[in-house]
């Protein structure tokens, strides 16, 4: 590894995804998937239940080993390089994470573990720690939350508490696996805004928002990949991308596409039936 932050700043391609294809007890999960991310770009992930969503995350984070093609990430590739190393670079909220966490530990050293990658954590935060994640969780707009246990924050502050977790190890990339799930409308709504608002700063991450929903896709995010039966369906600019007839395609179902302003809406217009 042993990159500079100067050197990794030149790095023009983020993330690199080469005809991969992933098999498991004969049933084909992803195959041909070919997609790469830039510097500069924030990608939205949109496909139905059964995609392929999932398995191209762990696939991207490590805990997936492809059967065959290629991942890269800023230059380094998964299988010639250290993969627990690549991984610390791609920052990971999920459901899953949000389910692991202690009731009784306060939202600092949940954000301070995000260095370590542990949950539940047991050893000592220094000072340098709880100053980083003091000033994480005030860049997330939750600084006063620092001593409140999990157990009494709402799910849209354990959300922000987890983005702030994984900004601890200062990733490249930060996927969001359907972050929104769970909330309520406002709360949905206050935190994609806050995606908004994270995205569009100098210095932010590389953003992937895995999504069923486009209403959830930001205008900060400028490029969608959508996946049909582990294949890729279409992938490149928002535009070119979100339309009514790659939609219906997706999702199985006739759809229309509604913007309004930069926001989309979907809407079912016909009985659902298979779409080739």
């Amino acid at each position: 590894m042993g990159r500079d932050q100067g050197t990794l700043k030149t790095v023009k391609t983020i993330l690199s995804v080469e005809s991969l294809r992933i098999v498991r007890d004969n049933t084909v999960i992803l195959d041909g998937v070919k997609w790469r991310v830039q510097r500069g770009e924030h990608w939205a992930i949109l496909g139905a239940n059964g995609s392929g969503k999932t398995s191209l995350l762990s696939a991207l984070t490590g805990y997936l080993m492809p059967t065959a093609g290629e991942i890269s990430l800023l230059g380094e590739t998964y299988g010639q390089s250290d993969w627990r190393e690549l991984r610390k670079k791609i920052g990971l909220v999920s459901s899953s994470v949000r389910q692991m966490m202690a009731d009784a530990e306060p939202a600092l050293e949940t954000v301070a573990s995000g260095k370590y990658a542990m949950i539940d954590f047991w050893g000592r935060v220094t000072r340098a720690e709880k100053a980083g994640a003091s000033r994480l969780l005030r860049q997330v707009e939750c600084e006063y939350l620092a001593d409140r246990p999990w157990r009494v924050l709402s799910q849209g502050e354990r959300q922000r508490v987890l983005v702030a977790r994984a900004l601890m190890a200062k990733p490249r990339v930060l996927i969001l696996d359907e972050p929104c799930a769970g909330l309520d409308p406002a709360a949905r709504e206050h935190f994609l805004q806050f995606l908004q608002r994270l995205g569009a700063r100098e210095n932010s991450p590389t953003l992937v928002l895995v999504t069923h929903h486009v209403e959830e896709i930001m205008p900060v995010f400028s490029r969608v990949l959508v996946l049909k039966s582990g294949r890729m369906l279409a992938a490149g600019k928002k535009p070119d991308v979100l339309n009514s007839k790659n939609l219906s395609r997706a999702f199985g179902s006739q759809m229309r596409l509604q913007r309004t302003g930069n926001r989309y809406a979907l809407a079912v217009t016909a009985k659902s039936r298979a779409m080739m």
